[in-house]
């Protein structure tokens, strides 16, 4: 017998290797094949293993259940949730980098600081949480953007590039340049992102790390684009 279930909670290769080795060890298990993208588990059973048998054999960090079945459990109820709901942490953050921005330039009221402190805060902000994970974080990056699936060295320095945009921006050192790599870097990004949606592929956004976990979603192209917009503006403002 053979029966394809979904898997949630898996971030990386490790948990998907993790997944497949526990599922492999179970009696009556022939064969166990896990896909990260798809969030899929499919099994080869002598004999009929039920759902309970096969998540306890799992770490509580993931769960699985069947497809296509109509009994909603709490762990279906969880993914079955809105995209406002589940991407509330990620509008949060950009309602007080927003704020914080504001506070800073309420006095002078310049847009150009405004979107440079914008800018800068957005990077460190984001940066903190790619930085909490720094192991699991590549895995999860490499899986949508171009750059890092070619050279995966790229998922590991990219943080700390953002790091130093951040200060960049913060501190108005070598603006110009800072732009135009932000020009290049989320550009790159959002080339995946836009092929990740377009192919409808269910997988999770690194754009907070892997400490919360945020779905891919056209909110990942905004993201992106507002950055992207702001950094055409300042080149444009700087060079004409």
């Amino acid at each position: 017998m053979k029966h394809t279930y979904t898997v949630t909670g898996m971030t990386c290769n490790g948990c998907r290797t993790s997944v497949e080795d526990a599922l492999s060890k179970l009696p009556g298990v022939t064969k166990a094949s896990v896909d990260l993208e798809k969030s899929e588990a499919t099994i080869e059973m002598s004999q009929h293993i039920s759902i309970d048998t096969l998540q306890k054999a799992i770490s509580n960090k993931y769960s699985i259940f069947e497809k296509n079945i109509f009994q909603t459990t709490p762990n279906q109820i969880e993914e079955q949730k809105s995209d406002l709901q589940q991407l509330f942490p990620l509008f949060l953050i950009f309602a007080y980098i927003i704020i914080a921005s504001s506070l800073i330039n309420y006095k002078s009221g310049n847009a150009n600081d405004f979107m440079l402190d914008f800018m800068g805060l957005f990077y460190i902000v984001f940066s903190f949480f790619k930085l909490l994970d720094l192991k699991g974080f590549p895995e999860s990056f490499k899986m949508y953007d171009p750059l890092a699936k070619a050279f995966p060295f790229y998922g590991w320095i990219y943080p700390f590039i953002e790091v130093a945009l951040g200060l960049m921006f913060l501190m108005r050192f070598q603006v110009p340049f800072a732009l135009i790599v932000t020009l290049v870097v989320l550009g790159i990004t959002t080339i995946g992102v836009t092929k990740t949606l377009l192919d409808k592929k269910s997988i999770q956004c690194a754009c907070l790390g892997t400490a919360l976990k945020l779905p891919m979603t056209k909110a990942t192209f905004i993201e992106n684009s507002i950055m992207i917009v702001m950094a055409i503006i300042m080149l444009i403002k700087t060079y004409i």
